[in-house]
This record gives C-alpha cells, structure tokens and sequence, in this order.
C-alpha cells in the first residue's frame, strides 16, 4: 500500500472517530430539544430533526443510551485520537471534553451552524454559554459551575476553548480554538500566528555529541516527558535549532518548529500549546532576535504540561521562566563527527570525508540539503558526483539571497592568471592550504586549543589600486572551489545606530551559508584607526568596528580585507590577521608578463609590437595594463587593421590622462596616433 494512500485511510479514520462524537453529541441535544421546547415548531423543529438524522447516521442501530460513556472513555484501540491527546493531556474533564465538541459542530456541518443559529438570541451560528449549561451541565449550581469552568477550567486555561463576544456571559459564544477542528481531524492545520519552521531532522554525525552530560540530560528529560524546559544554545541560531529537534529525534518523538520573533503574548502561547498538545509532538520555539537589540523575555508556557525546548544564540531569552530548566550548548562537531557525518550523508564520497569535513564544517541539516542536491546532479548528469559537484552545490545555495552592497562573484581566474612575485603567490597558497588543514591542526594535534577566532583565516592585501588585490582574492576563491562575496563598505556602513551590525550580519550570514570567500573591499572605512571618543557617533563608530572584528573572528572561512594605504588600518587588527601581503607596483619583468596575460592567445598583433618595450616605457600597474590593452583593441577594430603598436601607446596615454599623471612620451621613431 503507498504511503499517499496509507495517509488518506488514517485521515478518514481520525474524521470518523470525530463525526462519530459530533453525532452523539446531535442525539443528545435533540433530547435535550424535546423536553425543553417540546411543542416548537418551524425552525426549531427542522434543526430538531437535523440533530436526529445526524445521530441516526453514526448510531449503529443503537438508542442512545447505548453511548453514556463520556467521549474518551468511548476510544478504539491502535493510535490516540488528537481529541484524546489533548483531552490527557490537559486533564479534561467529561464536560469539557462535551463543551469542546458542542463549540466545533458548526464547524462540522453547515446543517449544525443552522441549528445553533435559530437557538441563538442574536443568530449567529455558535452555541451560546446559556445552551452549554442548560444542556451538559446537569447538577445544581449548572451556571456556577459552567462559569467556573470555563473562566478557570483546563480547557481555557489551555487555550482549546474560546468564550467570545460583549453580551452578557450567557448570551456570549462558544468557539473551539484557532484551527482546531481541523487540527481534530488530522489535518496538518495550524493558526496563521503561529510561524512553523519545518524541515528533514537529520542526527548524522551528532552521535558523540549526544553522549555529552548536557545532551543525555536533555534526552532523558524529554524522553520522560518531565515538565520543564529545555534551553538549547549555538553560535547561530540555525545550529541551535537543528540541535534541538535532534534531542527530540533522540528521545523517540517528534518535534515541531515555531519561529518567535520578539515578545509572545498569552494567546499566542495557548495556540502554540494547544496545537503541539494534540498532536503529541514537543514545541520547539526557536528564538530571533535582531542584532544590536536587547534580547525579549522568551516564550513562558508555564502551564505545559511537558517538555518545552527553546533555542537560539547564546543570549537570545532573556529568561525563561519558573519552570525547571536544562541548559544545553551546541558544541561544534570534532573532525572525526564531520567526517563520519560526511561518510553517511554521501556514502560514495566516502573516501574524501576528511576533505569534506575540512572545507565545508557544516551541520547535518545543511551538508544533507546539499547531499539532496547532488544526487539530483547525478541523476541529471548521469555520472558520479565528485567533491566540485559539493562545492557547486553549496555556492547555489548560498547565493540565493545577498543583501545590498554584496557582489556575488564566481572564480574564474587561477594561479596561472596571477603575475606577482613568488613569495606573495607562496603565501597566497600558505592562506589557502591553512584553511584546508585546519581541522588536523587545531582539532586533531591540539595547536590553540580553546581559543577564540583560532578558526577561519583572515588576510590584509594593502598596495596601490590596479595592483591585482581583487584579482588575488578571486583566485583564492577559485582555489577553494567557492565564489566570491565582494561587499561594498560605503553601502554597508549606515548611519542610522544598529544598522550597520544589521547588514554586516546579513554578509556574513550569506557566506556561511555559501561557505565563500569575503572580500571587503577600501577596508579602512571600517578597519582604519579608531577615533578618540568625543561624542556619542564618535563611540557608536567604535562599537561598530567592535563588532566586526568579533564577527570577523567567528567566521570560519576565509576572510579579506584589502585597503590602498597599509598605515590606515589601526595595528591592533594587524595582530589579528594570520597573513599580510603587501601588493607592490610591478616591475619591468613583470609589466612583461602583465602586458602578456592581458593578451588573449590569437589576438592580430601587428610586426612592431613590442611588449618589453612597452613594459620599459611605461611603469603602470596590472589594472592599467588591463585597460590599455582592451582600448588599444578598440581602437585597432575601429581602424580595420592588426593591432599595432601606436594603438597601445595612444591607449597607454589615455590612462595617464585620466590619471592626471604625466605621460613619458612615445617610443622614439614612432609617430604619434
């Protein structure tokens, strides 16, 4: 049998147990009909026969004294019914469990909202709290008691059971919670308030973690259903989340996902309750708060009677109430939980799971995404994945949102295309192999063991525009299979207070995700020396290059800042970067081999081009070097010839003037263009 169909019978078997109910329900308030109003006509009495026909529907042939028995004393065997989870869980009384079912019947059946509309002193099609009493409540004190009931009984103090309207109390309706009754008859219905995060939970690799005192607490708590709450803690707020529904997964229930954004107010709470209570999952609120801004007082739910697991980043609650409450932190994965984690996520990659789980250290969650990715590229390529497939799939991923002021950027140029110095090209490939190896290094051998910002790498390139800074990063980018995110500081840095850590989290929040290459571009407008405090901008701008370089130091991957000027940038940060490369103006071998590069093979070069003679004449830098020779091809097209010496010198003359520099002149014996 497929599991669409296995799904459809179970649906229709949770709404007949409910209809069934509902019928009961229908024969009891057509008794009650009789002996209350029993000469009444028209209306009345079509309702009256309505009820009828509904219980005949669902009797069996059985009076109806046959169904006594309170609803969940009435319940089948095999998987509780949603109506008998809530009804447990919140310890509902018989005529609770009746109110709950006499609110919903206009929501089973138009036939019922006519019925409710005629017996309602202002029509609507509710039943009213007087109808409620007269009807189910059957001992002295019945509108005491209903009062007492639904102001302060379990079913409204969980939010399942609404008392609505201004009128007086007894003229006032009943109303089962938001999607409630859909949610009773199995249907994944939830109130539009609450902001549900789904996805796959996936425990691979997380095995040594859950051996972990904090992680087993919490296992066995949620495993014995204690009432308490669960804190689950990450340096973001995904991982929190992953973690937490892992916990779960681990305990042997399930879990659903609720995104909570600032303060959550009481009714909200009673939905998220009542709605996870029903279906018998554990509410997993996970946490938001915008950066710069003091954290909300989370969720309560102080009534909840079971575990309640919140997560965030560390420090995103700012309490988390009475309850008793576990603590648990979202360690990063050891290289040997990566690599097992890689191993069983991609089985046909196994033999590179060291490399996978040094390049992209990532969570479960993501690297499982990704692996879904690469099995589509399989199926649609018809070969193998190989470990570049992984990276195209992560680059696709990550780029699917930038916000303003990043350029997205993907490699193109290699080593190859890089005309510096050896020992600047050494070190570049130093950055690139450290970021590969790091994970042996730290985690493996030991080195910088507990230290803050040990991970990722982070690089200066300072030296005159043209100098090959951009290109360098591009092919840094390149070398690790990943883009490049170019970020635009004068676009980033705000003037508004918050803002700035704002957009600077959203960079970095998109190259973790692309596991890519930052490259922030003029760097002194945010690394340059920091200002004596003078006035209250004077400190925010302090606080906002404070907050950088913290996040700076987190980032795990590979991170470039490049300015013109080295003596702009503030010491202290030097301190903090594992490689500064300076980026000189070249020399005359290597304007040569610029002036080469920027040639494309088979270009029509006319017989007195002389590119050593250009090098000579002309100190310029690569970027210069770039522009001339695409204007001198410009220029040779426009002429209907090859490209030709006078073509290069008139090009090279142009970027002297735009630079306002002066021109050395033309090569002796040419003539001028």
């Amino acid at each position: 049998m497929s599991e669409t169909l296995t799904e459809t019978l179970e649906l229709k078997a949770v709404g007949e147990r409910l209809a069934r109910e509902v019928g009961v329900l229908a024969g009891r308030l057509a008794l009650f009909l009789d002996s209350s109003l029993p000469n009444a006509g028209g209306a009345v009495a079509a309702g009256r026969d309505f009820l009828v026909e509904s219980y005949v529907a669902i009797s069996e042939g059985l009076p109806l004294s046959a169904w006594e028995a309170s609803a969940t004393d009435r319940r089948p065997a095999g998987p509780p019914h949603p109506l008998d989870r809530l009804a447990d869980a919140l310890s509902l009384s018989r005529e609770e469990v009746d109110l709950l079912v006499l609110a919903g019947m206009a929501e089973q059946h138009e036939g019922f909202a006519a019925v409710m509309r005629t017996l309602h002193p202002r029509g609507e099609p509710r039943p009213t709290v007087g109808l409620a009493a007269q009807f189910l409540v059957q001992k002295p004190g019945r509108h005491l008691k209903l009062r007492e009931l639904l102001e302060h009984g379990a079913a409204a103090r969980g939010g399942a059971l609404r008392v609505t309207g201004d009128a007086p109390f007894f003229e006032r309706s009943l109303l089962p919670a938001e999607a409630l009754w859909s949610a009773l008859h199995g249907m994944d219905a939830w109130p539009a308030s609450v902001a549900r995060v789904s996805g796959e939970v996936v425990t691979c690799g997380l095995a040594e973690w859950m051996t972990s005192a904090e992680a087993s607490r919490a296992v066995e708590a949620i495993k014995r259903r204690m009432k308490c709450t669960v804190l689950v803690t990450a340096d973001s707020e995904e991982v929190a989340f992953q973690r937490a529904r892992a916990i779960i997964s681990a305990a042997g229930l399930d879990s659903v996902g609720v995104h909570v954004r600032g303060e959550v107010g009481p009714e909200a709470e009673q939905l998220i309750q009542v709605h996870t209570l029903l279906r018998g999952v554990v509410p997993v609120l996970r946490l938001s708060s915008a950066e710069g801004q003091p954290a909300p007082d989370a969720p309560l739910l102080a009534d909840y009677p079971g575990v309640v697991v919140l997560c965030g980043r560390v420090g995103a609650a700012a309490t988390c109430g009475s309850r008793p409450l576990l603590s648990v932190t979202a360690e990063r994965l050891s290289p040997a939980s990566r690599r097992q984690m890689w191993t069983q996520i991609m089985p046909g990659l196994a033999e590179h799971s060291s490399f996978l789980a040094a390049r992209h250290p990532v969570e479960p969650a993501a690297a499982s995404e990704v692996a879904a990715d690469v099995r589509l590229a399989e199926a649609v390529n018809g070969r193998e994945a190989t470990i570049e497939d992984v990276a195209a799939c992560f680059r696709a991923r990550g780029g699917l949102t930038l916000s303003g002021g990043v350029k997205l950027v993907r490699p193109r140029a290699t080593f190859d295309d890089l005309v510096l110095p050896r020992d600047r090209q050494a070190q570049l490939r130093e950055a690139a192999e450290r970021l590969l190896f790091q994970s042996r290094v730290f985690d493996e051998w030991g080195f910088l063991k507990g230290r803050a910002g040990a991970r990722g790498v982070r690089m200066l390139f300072a030296g005159p525009p043209g100098t090959g800074k951009t290109l360098s990063a591009e092919v840094m980018a390149g070398a690790l299979s990943s883009d490049l995110l170019v970020v635009d500081i004068s676009r980033v840095v705000s003037k508004w207070i918050g803002e700035t850590e704002k957009n600077l989290s959203a960079v970095f929040d998109a190259a973790e995700r692309a596991q890519a290459v930052l490259f922030f571009d003029e760097a002194d407008a945010l690394f340059g020396k920091r200002t004596e405090v003078s006035d209250a901008h004077d400190r925010y701008a302090n606080l906002e290059t404070a907050y950088l370089l913290a996040r700076l130091e987190a980032f795990e991957g590979l991170a470039v800042l490049a300015t013109n000027l080295r003596q702009n940038i503030d010491p202290a940060f030097l301190r903090r970067l594992e490689f500064v490369i300076d980026f000189d103006e070249p020399d005359r071998e290597e304007r040569h081999a610029l002036w080469r590069c920027h040639l494309p093979a088979g270009v029509p070069l006319g017989d007195d081009v002389n590119l050593y003679e250009l090098a000579s004449l002309y100190p310029v830098v690569g970027g210069v070097i770039r522009n001339a020779a695409t204007a001198a091809g410009f220029l040779a097209a426009s002429d209907g010839t090859r490209i030709l010496q006078n073509h290069f010198v008139h090009a090279i003359r142009r970027e002297y003037e735009k630079a306002g520099r002066a021109f050395p002149g033309v090569p002796a014996g040419m003539t001028v263009y």
